[in-house]
């Protein structure tokens, strides 16, 4: 299956706040913020939503396809992704920009405070679906540019492609219209609880608005899995129990990994939540959205022991 995976491609610098953020905010003082974190730990890692997507599908057997742009200091980044089995041909190096980057706090109950630098992302822009030599099976239109992610869903009604839109963290700056542009030619529209709220608020568009034009909305929970909202049901998916809990970045991302194998195999919505829920808990088994390894024996055993013979 020909799938495109549109998003951010960014590094990130993750760091840790041996404390409580929340301790640290004097509610009185809202209008005034200004606030220091000395953090104990720092990591550099490869990171991006579209990367993150990518490695764990990468894993589960698949040959995703990035569609993007990246700076100047993405060579070395090409290379450990196509080693990984991610293919980076319509990744678009911009010679006089950096690669976006993403800088991270989390606190000791995983909060976390973040700061984006849009570097070469902002060109995402200029891209455009229709340049593909291929009409795609399935494109997910992940968080990067506002505006490129309204053009990358509009293209793909257009074309007629099967697209997921997954605004993310983009609920926040876009706009009601933008939003609703994203979801009415959606087959399936992703996002956290936090997010669907937003989405309530900005568009007026429930859960039930959004299933009149798509086929499937999720909702990530956290701790409390997921909720599959189809026209005549609700599939709630339990999170699979971590050893440990190391870094939530990137957990997100590696869910949505495992749900596209799910659509890629034609597995039923339930199994794709499921495959989900595994794959986003070997990611927060371990710091950054590309660190976790697994086996497919690996993988199968863990999603058998929480959820019975994997049917793939």
């Amino acid at each position: 299956m020909n799938i495109i995976v549109t998003g951010s491609i960014a590094y990130d610098y993750l760091m840790s706040f041996p404390g409580s953020f929340s301790e640290q905010i004097i509610p009185e003082q809202l209008t005034r913020l200004s606030l220091s974190f000395l953090v104990d730990d720092m990591q550099k890692r490869r990171g991006g939503v579209a990367p993150n997507i990518a490695y764990t599908l990468a894993m589960l057997g698949e040959r995703p396809m990035i569609f993007g742009t990246a700076g100047q200091d993405f060579g070395e980044y090409r290379t450990w992704l196509e080693d990984k089995g991610v293919d980076t041909r319509f990744v678009t190096q911009t010679p006089d920009k950096f690669t976006a980057s993403f800088f991270c706090s989390t606190d000791q109950h995983s909060c976390q405070i973040a700061s984006f630098y849009t570097g070469a992302m902002a060109d995402d822009v200029k891209l455009s679906l229709r340049s593909l030599p291929f009409r795609p099976d399935v494109v997910i239109v992940s968080p990067t540019e506002p505006q490129a992610m309204i053009h990358f869903a509009q293209e793909c009604t257009e074309m007629g492609v099967r697209y997921i839109f997954d605004p993310g963290q983009q609920c926040a700056r876009a706009t009601g219209e933008e939003l609703r542009i994203g979801i009415l030619g959606a087959s399936v529209l992703i996002c956290n609880d936090y997010e669907m709220e937003l989405i309530r608020q900005k568009t007026d568009m429930n859960e039930a608005d959004v299933l009149f034009h798509a086929e499937a909305v999720i909702v990530t929970k956290g701790a409390h899995g997921s909720s599959i909202y189809l026209k005549d049901r609700r599939i709630d998916v339990p999170a699979v129990p971590e050893d440990r809990i190391v870094d939530p970045t990137g957990v997100g991302d590696a869910f949505r990994g495992g749900l596209l194998k799910g659509i890629a195999v034609g597995a039923n919505w339930e199994v794709c939540g499921r495959l989900g829920s595994v794959a986003a808990t070997f990611a927060l088994e371990c710091v950054g959205g590309q660190s976790h390894e697994f086996t497919a024996d690996e993988f199968r055993r863990r999603y058998e022991v929480n959820f019975g013979p994997m049917p793939l």
